[in-house]
């Protein structure tokens, strides 16, 4: 259902966010490049303090490459949720005051996630009438997102949670951009403090957003490695999609 989101949802007119927290990143020197002078590389300290952590709130469109982000220090669900939800109120407000036109497609892809929307619903009270469908939000099956609070105040609002399994983390696109932030912020560097990295992460958004870059779900990498996979036969079109001998 996540990769048929991907696949089909911002070509319906449903737009697409990730959503994870990044962290937590330590007051440690960092490892990695950085600009120095010529034959006078940078030296990180060998003994440091702890002087706390930090996170990093992240909401991320693939279609756009837009993010939203917001450095803390702790994340249980009194931060998180009313983050995300003044975060979502807003994409909502503005995604349909630049795209009024109500969601319609003939297309099989955004039609399973219509029904997969109304499915929802069978586990909760049926509101009359039901939300249509605004927003997907693809993140991780913790046990804070699952609370039947905020599982409501989404679906009351139109949006669709979709939960990434056990270990399919690389489901999550947000992961792929906060890997990218963080170097960015903090490779080569040596907070002494939260705030350091807490300003240091936001001001990386900030300049990301500038020339933000899209993410597309199964690209041209994808396709050449489907196309390694296949075993050509005889130089004709015909393949052997799984490697199997042909010859007893």
């Amino acid at each position: 259902m996540i990769e048929w989101a991907y696949q089909g949802a911002e070509q319906a007119g449903i737009p697409l966010w990730c959503q994870d927290e990044a962290g937590p990143y330590q007051t440690i020197p960092h490892p990695g490049s950085d600009w120095h002078q010529a034959g006078q590389p940078k030296r990180q300290p060998h003994e440091y303090f702890r002087y706390g952590t930090a996170k990093l709130l992240t909401l991320f469109r693939p279609a756009t490459g837009q993010v939203r982000a917001k450095g803390v220090e702790h994340v249980p669900n009194a931060v998180l949720h009313p983050w995300l939800k003044e975060e979502l109120l807003v994409i909502l407000a503005q995604h349909e005051k630049e795209h009024p036109v109500a969601f319609q497609s003939t297309d099989p892809t955004p039609m399973a996630l219509w029904r997969h929307w109304y499915h929802w619903w069978w586990s909760y009270e049926w509101p009359k009438p039901c939300p249509r469908l605004r927003l997907i939000l693809v993140w991780d099956n913790l046990a804070g997102h699952l609370s039947h609070e905020m599982v409501r105040w989404l679906l009351h609002h139109g949006i669709l949670p979709l939960y990434t399994p056990l270990g399919g983390s690389w489901l999550n696109m947000a992961e792929s951009i906060q890997r990218i932030l963080v170097r960015r912020a903090l490779a080569g560097q040596h907070p002494k403090n939260p705030t350091e990295i807490i300003t240091w992460l936001e001001e990386t958004v900030i300049g990301w957003n500038q020339h933000p870059t899209p993410f597309v779900w199964g690209g041209k990498r994808k396709q050449r490695r489907e196309r390694a996979r296949l075993r050509r036969l005889g130089g004709s079109g015909a393949a052997l999609v799984n490697g199997y001998s042909i010859v007893d």
